[in-house]
C-alpha cells in the first residue's frame, strides 16, 4: 500500500506518523509483531533505511521494542499507547480550533457543531 508522500516533509516522519496511526486505531495491537523492514519497504515503496529510521523512532518513543532474534513488536505498554492516543486527539482538536477560528465561529457554535455530529459518526458515543 503506497502512501502519497508529501515531498516537503521527510518520508521517515510521514511513515512514523502512519505507524503511530496504526497503533492508535488498533490496526497494530499491543504485542503484535511488526512486519519486517524489508517487507514494509516493499509495501510502502520506500528505501529500507527510511523504514528502519521510522521504526527506530517508534522504539525511541517506547511504542515498539526489538527482540534481537525475534523481530520488532508493538509495545504492550498501554499507558504509552493511551498517551499517543491523547496526543493524537489533541492535534486533531487543535486543527479543528484553528479551522473554526478561520471561519470566525464562536466557541458555542463550534461546540454545538461538535456535539451535533458526535453521534452521527462511527465510534461516537454520547457520554
Amino acid at each position: 500500500m503506497a502512501i502519497n508522500f508529501d515531498n516537503h516533509r521527510p518520508i521517515y516522519l510521514q511513515l512514523l506518523e502512519h505507524f503511530q496511526a496504526k497503533i492508535v486505531t488498533g490496526s497494530w495491537h499491543p504485542g503484535q509483531k511488526i512486519t519486517s523492514v524489508r517487507e514494509l519497504a516493499l509495501e510502502y515503496e520506500v528505501n529500507p533505511n527510511t523504514v528502519q529510521r521510522a521504526l527506530s523512532e517508534l522504539e525511541r518513543m517506547n511504542l515498539a521494542q526489538s527482540e534481537r532474534t525475534r523481530g520488532r513488536y508493538v509495545t504492550e505498554d498501554l499507558e504509552a499507547i493511551r498517551k499517543l492516543r491523547r496526543d493524537s486527539a489533541r492535534q486533531i482538536t487543535e486543527n479543528y480550533i484553528r479551522a473554526a477560528h478561520k471561519q470566525h465561529l464562536e466557541l458555542d457554535d463550534a461546540l454545538s457543531l461538535l456535539k451535533e455530529n458526535w453521534d452521527k459518526n462511527e465510534g461516537g458515543n454520547s457520554k
